[in-house]
């Protein structure tokens, strides 16, 4: 194993997800992880499910999976646009598919990097890590040297060493002997750093070096399908201010 693609918040972005397995291929990668939030927010959950199905790849459950697949879950103290999507994506996948859901791990240890979609010290709960004092938390729970997560859908790094802990932009990396890394590999299906383009992370294993990789797509295709569904409008402007 060398280059490993980590993959999260794909939030049933087709056109995204798809045009990061054409860079992915065209990268080398040769392994995927996941973690998680591979439904939710876009119009096609049962094709991105289907996709990252058949890499068989690690995944983590997500905060939207999670929504989507707890069926007795009261969907009344939700924002109505969240409650709609949450029930039009349910409806969209099977029985199987609901079941794959609920069957993700909060976390994965896979060949001594971890996976989590918000959190270790309290994954079930979805808590986010934007500042060094949340990401501190995190690292209390850390075991591996790494832990690729998502959840605020903006890509980062925080280390953590004897001196504390540092938050890095996302960038080239390389990863340093004795040290930790909770690394956010921004998102899919919906960024939310002002930057629109698909993202995610190949990480070298070997080399111990972290690329970010931004992938334009075709948001127009992406806008007239959450329409087309009759999602809510703000869903498809957000795509396109990257917010």
């Amino acid at each position: 194993m060398s280059k490993i693609a980590i993959l999260g918040d794909i939030h049933s972005n087709i056109d995204a997800l798809n045009v990061v397995l054409d860079d992915c291929r065209a990268q080398g990668v040769e392994e995927f992880l996941c973690t998680g939030d591979v439904v939710g927010y876009n119009a096609c959950p049962r094709e991105c499910l289907e996709i990252v199905r058949s890499l068989g790849c690690p995944v983590v459950m997500g905060n939207h999976d999670y929504y989507v697949c707890s069926e007795d879950l009261n969907l009344d103290d939700f924002n109505p646009h969240a409650a709609m999507v949450v029930q039009w994506t349910r409806d969209q996948l099977s029985a199987e598919d609901l079941q794959w859901l609920r069957d993700l791990p909060f976390t994965k240890t896979v060949k001594g990097m971890t996976l989590v979609h918000s959190t270790m010290d309290r994954p079930e709960t979805f808590g986010y890590v934007f500042d060094n004092l949340q990401a501190q938390a995190n690292f209390t729970n850390q075991k591996t040297p790494v832990c690729f997560h998502g959840h605020t859908h903006c890509p980062m790094i925080y280390e953590h060493s004897i001196n504390g802990v540092y938050r890095i932009d996302p960038q080239d990396f390389k990863l340093q002997m004795g040290r930790k890394y909770f690394i956010n590999v921004g998102s899919v299906g919906q960024p939310r750093d002002g930057d629109p383009r698909a993202t995610y992370v190949i990480y070298d294993n070997m080399a111990k070096t972290v690329t970010f990789r931004r992938l334009e797509y075709d948001i127009a295709a992406a806008q007239a399908r959450i329409r087309a569904a009759g999602l809510p409008e703000r869903l498809a402007e957000r795509l396109a201010e990257g917010h």
